[in-house]
């Protein structure tokens, strides 16, 4: 029970690796906040954590909601121990036929929403003197990958913002470290485990030779907010399966 006490606020929370990171949480004794748009599947973990698990409609690219969500962590359960910066989403599409809309909303919630949930804990959590920032990045952040210029650039972004925030952060007592996974069969990453023609393709980048899961997304995770990782900042944490 290593998170027995903590108070854990997960963005994207309700499904994929969110939900896959609020399940493990939840079995080291956590209590947990998942924030989402959508209420998606979190009856299940309600009905597993009955009183140890709140879900929260959010949109972390509204300063006020994101407010909101911390509020509600520090109201219903006493506190904010960890936050895990995992709301995303991704827009297909080359540069010449990408929108201005579809680039500003992949801009605004992977890299301002994080901006915006990181601010808001941190006020919080400085004044404890300690606490927990993970933010959620991609192996496609150092990799090219053609239509994905979006999404590539800002979970690079998002790199960029978790070791600036280490640094700043550090001296208050809060660790701020990114977790960047490959090919995992949840999430964004999961059309390439329902799609063999397509996995075929990527499966050889591997030198595992196999797509990850999302409960070796959510151990890494795990490991990021327990106290084994307590002389870890500003790092960025590759599951990726040895992804060339």
């Amino acid at each position: 029970m290593r998170l027995e006490g903590r108070v854990a606020v997960i963005t994207g929370g309700t499904r994929g690796l969110g939900l896959a990171i609020a399940t493990a949480f939840l079995a080291e004794g956590a209590r947990v906040v998942c924030a989402a748009r959508n209420s998606h599947d979190i009856g299940k973990l309600e009905a597993e954590a009955p009183g140890r698990v709140l879900y929260r409609p959010t949109d972390v690219t509204d300063e006020q909601s994101v407010q909101d969500l911390m509020n509600t962590a520090i109201r219903e359960f006493g506190g904010l121990d960890v936050l895990v910066c995992n709301a995303g989403t991704s827009r297909d599409g080359k540069i010449v036929r990408l929108s201005l809309p579809e680039w500003q909303e992949t801009v605004a919630t992977n890299l301002t929403g994080t901006f915006l949930c990181t601010r808001a804990a941190a006020r919080y959590m400085t004044t404890r003197g300690a606490g927990r920032i993970i933010t959620v990045s991609s192996s496609l952040a150092g990799r090219v990958a053609m239509g994905a210029v979006a999404y590539s650039a800002s979970k690079a972004g998002v790199e960029m913002f978790t070791r600036t925030a280490a640094a700043e952060l550090g001296p208050k007592g809060i660790n701020v470290n990114c977790l960047s996974p490959g090919y995992v069969d949840e999430g964004m990453g999961k059309r390439f485990s329902t799609d063999p023609a397509l996995w075929d393709k990527h499966k050889s980048r591997l030198s595992l030779g196999r797509m990850g899961l999302a409960r070796e997304i959510a151990d890494a995770a795990l490991f990021l907010a327990c106290p084994e990782s307590s002389y870890v900042n500003g790092h960025v944490l590759e599951v990726n399966g040895g992804l060339e």
